[in-house]
């Protein structure tokens, strides 16, 4: 998936807690408007206090990214070197992407995650997802390069874990892929792997 050109992205922080904050009522009323409110309801992100408070805490806690076109703030995204609580840790170290939200810089703000994977020396980035509707939302994460792993349900809220190789990181063992995760093929068929780089680049 091709990333604009014109993004720029930035490190956030605790005070961007109202920037995510109202990207996250934003996507609220786009999905209402769309009918998909399975995903986060109809009420504003904001106006819950239980939410206000996770968001709060993400943004001391986690790695905050903030994509931006002409300084106006499009996109965040959150990781975590540990899973949400209702995700099972992998057994290796990952890279957790505990928070997409936003419009026009998502594609940007994922590769970015892989390139934190890479420079930290870990090789598995994991992300999950709303799964209900027609599914729209885990076939975003499969063009952007992710495989699902399981599915999930939050009381009856369905999700999906997709989970993706970063090629290579820059430091540590090669390791395998995680068992019951579908490995990425070249377009010959082979399997992509650490040493091919034509693999990885989907030829």
């Amino acid at each position: 998936m091709s990333v604009p050109n014109d993004v720029t992205i930035r490190d956030g922080g605790p005070g961007d807690t109202p920037v995510v904050l109202a990207l996250l009522d934003g996507a609220v009323a786009w999905l209402v408007a769309n009918g998909r409110p399975g995903q986060w309801g109809t009420e504003p992100w904001s106006s819950t206090r239980e939410r206000v408070d996770r968001i709060t805490a993400m943004t001391r806690t986690d790695r905050i990214r903030i994509a931006e076109v002409d300084g106006r703030p499009v996109s965040a995204l959150a990781t975590s070197p540990t899973p949400p609580a209702y995700v099972d840790p992998a057994d290796e170290p990952e890279l957790y992407v505990t928070l997409l939200v936003g419009r026009g810089g998502g594609a940007a703000l994922l590769a970015d995650a892989r390139e934190q994977a890479r420079a930290l020396g870990v090789g598995l980035l994991r992300v999950d997802c709303y799964a209900g509707d027609d599914g729209r939302l885990v076939d975003y994460y499969r063009a952007n390069g992710f495989s699902p792993v399981h599915a999930f349900t939050v009381g009856d809220w369905p999700g999906q874990v997709l989970a993706q190789r970063v090629w290579p990181p820059t430091r540590g063992p090669a390791r395998a892929w995680p068992a019951g995760t579908p490995r990425p093929t070249c377009r010959s068929g082979r399997p992509a792997g650490w040493t091919s780089r034509r693999c990885r680049a989907g030829r």
